[in-house]
């Protein structure tokens, strides 16, 4: 990477003008990339380095150290400033030119596929207050059958069963359940646990799929309601389904289609809580009557769910919101951030699929 050549930010370059190629032909992307290539990426990836029983994000976070201290160490050697600075300046650009073509190569071309909502033909659109109701009054009915499954008292639910398991268990359940939305992917993708417990959340985030290592993380602090959702969420990350509103509609199908009453709940809890949002975006006072008429168990897991959640403060939410609005635009995800929010619209379109309306 140091030596006096621009090989890797040449790669950069070529792995961008790519992009934009990939991004004009969306069909053959999703033919040549997203359903021929990175499948063998992630079954590579699934018998390798995602075997080791840690997160492989330190590893990789040891190498990029390792890499800044070699590049000082030739910094300090090199003699005159011009020296310093046309080296510091062609490492820049080779150091970033790498991790553009490393991201793209091992996953950032799935953000050119055609949409998961339009090759399942779904046609989205937004609620209205009188749809959002009905809705909400389906998924709470949904959800206080499915909690009888867990629980028999109102308590809120604060145990489930051990992480290693649920992995296992929403992996299968991906799996098996893919079939439903015509989807090919293969793998054996891994979403591990993220410690120092609280970083992820002090950063803003619950679960982030890390391209340079294939694997997907979650911050060990969620509450253990959560979890299940936000596996199967990432695991959606880690086949190669880059925008955050198909991702959380895949782990809600896989969820909701599980025979595990606890993904089930999990699936349907959260998918509860983005409804909530939407009605409290369009009528407050509606939000609080509807909340208090909620099942006493289900408003005891959302009250312990959101007293998980203060209890780590982000450092800075908005910061955080932002970069990652900007991100998700520069990919092409024109929502940005919102699209997290379209779950909701995506469920709703699902559901009057399956009922053939």
């Amino acid at each position: 990477m140091f030596k006096k050549n621009w090989a890797w930010a040449l790669l950069g370059l070529i792995a961008i003008i790519i992009r934009y190629f990939a991004d004009q032909n969306p069909e053959k992307t999703e033919e040549l990339y997203s359903r021929t290539f990175f499948p063998v990426i992630r079954n590579v990836i699934d018998i390798t380095i995602s075997r080791l029983p840690f997160p492989t994000v330190y590893i990789f976070v040891v190498v990029i150290l390792s890499v800044f201290g070699y590049f000082f160490y030739n910094l300090i050697h090199k003699k005159g400033w011009i020296n310093k600075i046309l080296f510091s300046f062609r490492s820049l650009f080779n150091f970033l030119g790498g991790l553009i073509f490393f991201f793209l190569f091992l996953w950032g071309y799935n953000y050119q596929r055609v949409p998961i909502f339009e090759q399942l033909i779904l046609s989205p659109r937004p609620l209205g207050q009188d749809e959002i109701m009905r809705e909400i009054e389906l998924t709470s009915n949904i959800l206080v059958q499915l909690r009888l499954n867990l629980t028999q008292d109102s308590t809120a639910i604060q145990e489930t069963i051990a992480y290693h398991e649920l992995e296992n268990i929403v992996r299968s359940n991906m799996t098996a359940n893919l079939y439903l939305l015509g989807l090919n992917f293969t793998g054996h993708p891994r979403t591990k646990l993220f410690y120092p417990e609280g970083f992820m959340t002090r950063m803003g985030i619950l679960g982030i799929y890390f391209p340079f290592t294939g694997e997907s993380y979650i911050d060990a602090a969620l509450h253990p309601l959560e979890r299940p959702f936000t596996v199967a969420h990432e695991m959606a990350h880690s086949y190669g389904v880059t925008d955050e509103g198909e991702a959380n509609f895949i782990g809600w199908v896989i969820c909701s289609n599980s025979d595990d009453p606890l993904l089930q709940y999990s699936g349907q809890l959260r998918l509860l809580r983005y409804q909530l949002s939407d009605l409290y975006r369009i009528n407050p006072n509606l939000y609080r009557q509807t909340f208090s008429r909620l099942n006493k168990g289900i408003k005891n897991d959302l009250s312990a769910i959101l007293k998980n959640k203060e209890e780590i403060k982000p450092i800075s939410s908005e910061l955080s919101k932002r970069s990652n609005d900007l991100f998700l635009k520069t990919q092409g995800v024109k929502a940005g951030v919102q699209s997290y929010q379209q779950l909701p619209m995506l469920a709703n379109a699902w559901r009057n699929r399956l009922k053939g309306e």
